[in-house]
Formats: structure tokens, C-alpha cells, sequence
């Protein structure tokens, strides 16, 4: 399986307004491979460094040092810049800052609109990304007139319709309710798992990201666990030392054990958690 995204003993460095004194490394030292076709998600607390490995991923930002490919380029290399961002699309918090037009299949048709695609193709990927994401009952609506789940889903179709091999969702359910937040996810989901496209998933919930093939944790700038789910969430301690969390069924089996309650360490899910105490329970 070849790697969608590779970074390189990856230095970067926030300066100061005059560029001489070193603010903050957000990124010290990263090796990190994400292969093609799998789905990562990505932890850690406010500066960890979590979005700024985001932002080199699209090329928003390059490193103070070490080498970030995307796909087999060079991240370095500015006349390959628009060529990435095709590769590696972006979804944001915010909706509100990726939509550009009064019209939804309008505003999903402004990058291949950019980038030249025949109007007849333009037409067949607009359509063809508001299915994937399961709005296309709203091409003609405007989009200032949507939900914020709604409006994300556009955000999406919006980059599906550049036809990228990856996609970077940086907390892209920060702003949505739980159902918006579960519509989401399953949309995240059928991308990976049905039309095959690499996911780099930036967030905050536990639960979004114990659905990921492998979590990497940041700290510091520094990759400090990565692993599986079931590897990661396992380790409680550690992950309560660096401030975050674990998924609610993983946290209250944690809190059994402590009582001297037999239940596994890698229990993801309350379904999990339920069918353990009921096996207990059928041992007394």
C-alpha cells in the first residue's frame, strides 16, 4: 500500500512579527506515514499541534525544516501547489469560510470551474458529489438558507467535485449538534470505506475518532501514541496526562476496573460495554 501523506523529521516554527525570535514550534522533529486508502484520525489538545499538520497537508503551510510529501510531492516544491490541493482537499470548522456562491450546485461547481474541466463533466460531478453526500434535493437552494449540518455537507460536495485522492476534515463537526455531528461521520465513513479515498480527520470527539483505522496523539509538536483504536483508548493514564479525553464506554469500564470489576481494556462502544456486565452478570 503506497503512503498518501509522509512527513519527514518536520520542523515548524510560529515567529514573531519581525522574524527573529522563535514563538512556538508547533511541530518538533514529526515522522508520520498515512497510507492510501486508510482512515487516521488525529488527537490532541489546543496546541498540540494537531491542525498545523492539517494546514502542511494542503500546503497552507511548509516546514521550517524536514520534508512533507503528498501523494509522492514534495509539499516544497511551489510549482506543484495547486496540483496538492487537488490531491488533498480540505474541509474546515466552519462552512460559513468554503462556501463562495448564492447557489448550492453553484458553489459546487467553483473548483472544477477553476480548474478548467469541461462544463458536461462539471455538470456530472456537481451531481454526482451532492448524492455522495446526500443533498442533492438542494442544488437549486441557497445556501445561506441551510442548517449548519446542511451547509457542511455542501463544504464537502464541494471538494468531492475536485475529485481528490484526500481528504483533511480539520473539527469539521466543531459547530454541529449531535445528529448534525452523526450525519457527518457516516458521510466521512462512506467516502473511506466505499469510494475509497484517504481521511485525515482532525477532532476534539473521542467517539469520532474511535471509528478511525488508526488514531495518531500529538503533544508538544511531538506524535506520542498511535496505534489502533481499541490500542490507544486502552491507555487511560496516559491519555488523562496529556489532557484528553477517552470514549464514555471506555471511561466507565476504566472506573469499574478500579473497583475490581473484570472488563476488557479495549471496549470502545456502549454496546460493548453492555454485553460485558451482562456476561458478568450471567457468571454469578
Amino acid at each position: 500500500m503506497e503512503s498518501m501523506v509522509t512527513f519527514e523529521n518536520v520542523v515548524y516554527k510560529y515567529f514573531d512579527n519581525e522574524g527573529k525570535d522563535d514563538v512556538n514550534i508547533a511541530i518538533d522533529g514529526l515522522d508520520l506515514s498515512i497510507k492510501e486508502g486508510k482512515f487516521i484520525a488525529i488527537l490532541g489538545r489546543n496546541g498540540s499541534g494537531k491542525s498545523t499538520i492539517a494546514k502542511h497537508i494542503n500546503v497552507l503551510l511548509k516546514p521550517t525544516s524536514g520534508i512533507v510529501f503528498v501523494d509522492g510531492i514534495n509539499t516544497s516544491d511551489d510549482s506543484m501547489v495547486w496540483n496538492i490541493r487537488n490531491i488533498a482537499g480540505m474541509v474546515f470548522q466552519n462552512p460559513d469560510n468554503q462556501i463562495v456562491a448564492t447557489i448550492v450546485e453553484e458553489d459546487v461547481a467553483f473548483g472544477p470551474e477553476n480548474l478548467g474541466v469541461d462544463p458536461k463533466e462539471i455538470i456530472e460531478r456537481v451531481d454526482d458529489s451532492l448524492r455522495k453526500v446526500h443533498m442533492e434535493d438542494y442544488k437549486k437552494h441557497a445556501p445561506h438558507m441551510l442548517s449548519g449540518g446542511q451547509k457542511q455537507r455542501i463544504a464537502i460536495a464541494g471538494v468531492l467535485a475536485m475529485k481528490p485522492k484526500c481528504i483533511v476534515f480539520d473539527e469539521p463537526t466543531a459547530m454541529l449538534d449531535p445528529v448534525g455531528r452523526k450525519d457527518i461521520m457516516s458521510i466521512i465513513k462512506d467516502l473511506n470505506k466505499n469510494n475509497g479515498i484517504t481521511i485525515v480527520l482532525i477532532t476534539h470527539y473521542m467517539e469520532e475518532a474511535s471509528l478511525a483505522d488508526e488514531i495518531i496523539v500529538m503533544d508538544e509538536g511531538k506524535k506520542v501514541k498511535s496505534g489502533t483504536p481499541r490500542e490507544v483508548f486502552q491507555d487511560v493514564e496516559t491519555m488523562k496526562n496529556i489532557g484528553l479525553d477517552v470514549p464514555k464506554a471506555t471511561e466507565i469500564a476504566f472506573r469499574l476496573r478500579l473497583r475490581n470489576i473484570d472488563l476488557p481494556k479495549d471496549i470502545l462502544s456502549i454496546d460493548e460495554l453492555v454485553k460485558e456486565l451482562c456476561r458478568l452478570r450471567s457468571e454469578i
